[in-house]
C-alpha cells in the first residue's frame, strides 16, 4: 500500500490542472493542508526529446512530497521510457498516468480520455509504464467515468488498471463529453472503489468540508482529490480537515488574508524560473487572479482590472485600493 494511505489515513490530493498546479501553487496548497501533489500533465514525447519547456512542468520541491509526475501519451513503450527518464531526473514519489484529460489537443494524440474508448490500448499504456517503473516507483492512474453517458465503463477500466499494476486510481465523476459541466457521479466512483482492492480517490464537486465528509462517510473511496475549488479557495484543504475533525466549519478567510496570499503567489511566480520575466509571469497569472477574486467586494470591477495587470506592483496597487475601500478610507 502507498504510505499515504496507511493507518486509515484519508489523504486529500490536489488535482493536477494544466496551467494551474505549477510548483508555486502546489507549495501554497501544501502549506494549507493538501497531502498529496500531482504535477501538471506532461507529454511523454516532450520528455523523450528532452524538451526544456516540458521538463519545467515536472519541477517540485522536497517540501511538496509525496508528489507524483503525471504523464500522457498513447504508446506504452514510449510512455515507459519517458517515465524512467523522469524518475532518473526527479525521483518523484510516483508516476501518474493521465487517462482523463478531455482537452482536444490531448485526445487527438490518442492520450487522456481517448483511451477510455480503447481498453486494449489503455491496458498497453498502463502495463508499459508499470513494467518500466517496477521496483523503482509506484504507478497510479487518473480516469473519468467514461467517454460519454452511453459509454460509462469506469468499473471495467479500474479492474484493468489494477491488473496492470496500478497502485491507486483517481476517478473523476464526469464523462469526457461532460467536460466540467453537470454533477459528478459519485455512485459510479463508489462502484469503482468497491470493485478493486487498490485505493480509489474520488474527484468531483468537493468544495467544502461538508462535501468531503459526505463522500468519506457515504462511499468506499480511500481519499479525495480537489481541483477547481482550490483555484478560488486554496484554504479548502484546511477547512475540510477541520470539518472532518470537529464537524464545524471554520470562519471565512478575511479579505486581508486573501489578498496577502494573492500577492505572495504573484511574487513567487515572478521569482520562479518558469516564465522568464516578471511581466510574463504576471500576465500568465491573470486567469488565476480572477479566480481568486470571486466573492471579493467589487469583484466585477476587480476582474476588469486584474485581466490587464503586467507587474507585481500593479496587483499591489489593486489590493491596496480594495482593502482601503473595505476600511472605508
Amino acid at each position: 500500500m502507498l504510505p499515504w494511505f496507511e493507518n486509515n489515513a484519508f489523504p486529500l490530493y490536489l488535482a493536477p490542472m494544466a496551467g494551474v498546479t505549477d510548483v508555486v501553487f502546489r507549495q501554497i496548497c501544501k502549506e494549507l493542508g493538501a497531502d498529496v501533489m500531482v504535477t501538471e500533465f506532461v507529454s511523454a514525447e516532450g520528455i523523450m526529446v528532452a524538451d526544456e519547456r516540458t521538463r519545467k512542468y515536472t519541477e517540485f520541491t522536497d517540501g511538496q512530497r509525496p508528489v507524483g509526475v503525471q504523464l500522457f501519451g498513447g504508446d506504452g513503450e514510449r510512455m515507459g521510457e519517458a517515465a524512467r527518464k523522469i524518475v532518473d531526473w526527479k525521483r518523484p514519489d510516483f508516476i501518474d498516468i493521465n487517462f482523463g484529460c478531455p482537452v482536444n489537443k490531448v485526445v487527438s494524440k490518442n492520450g487522456g480520455s481517448s483511451l477510455l474508448k480503447d481498453c486494449p490500448s489503455l491496458e498497453a499504456v498502463a502495463s508499459g509504464v508499470a513494467k518500466a517503473c517496477e521496483g523503482i516507483v509506484p504507478v497510479t492512474a487518473k480516469i473519468r467515468i467514461g467517454w460519454d453517458m452511453d459509454h460509462i465503463n469506469a468499473v471495467e477500466v479500474c479492474r484493468i488498471l489494477e491488473g496492470c499494476g496500478m497502485q491507486a486510481i483517481a476517478v473523476h465523476g464526469r464523462t469526457r463529453s461532460q467536460g466540467y459541466s453537470g454533477d459528478a457521479n459519485w455512485e459510479v466512483i463508489d462502484a469503482c472503489a468497491r470493485a478493486v482492492s487498490v485505493p480509489v480517490i474520488g474527484n468531483g464537486d468537493i468544495s467544502t468540508g461538508a462535501d468531503l465528509a459526505l463522500r468519506k462517510e457515504g462511499t468506499a473511496v480511500s481519499g479525495v482529490m480537489i481541483g477547481r475549488a482550490a483555484m478560488q479557495n486554496p484554504w479548502v484543504f484546511r477547512e475540510a480537515k477541520h470539518y472532518l475533525e470537529t464537524g464545524e466549519e471554520l470562519p471565512g478567510v478575511p479579505l486581508e488574508e486573501r489578498w496577502e496570499l494573492v500577492l505572495r503567489h504573484c511574487r513567487l511566480a515572478a521569482e520562479s524560473n518558469r516564465y522568464g520575466t516578471e511581466r510574463h509571469a504576471i500576465m500568465a497569472m491573470r486567469a488565476r487572479l480572477m479566480a481568486y477574486c470571486k466573492g471579493f467586494p467589487g469583484a466585477k470591477e476587480l476582474r476588469q482590472r486584474l485581466c490587464k495587470v503586467e507587474s507585481v506592483a500593479n496587483v499591489e496597487d489593486i489590493a491596496a485600493q480594495s482593502l482601503a475601500g473595505l476600511a472605508g478610507v
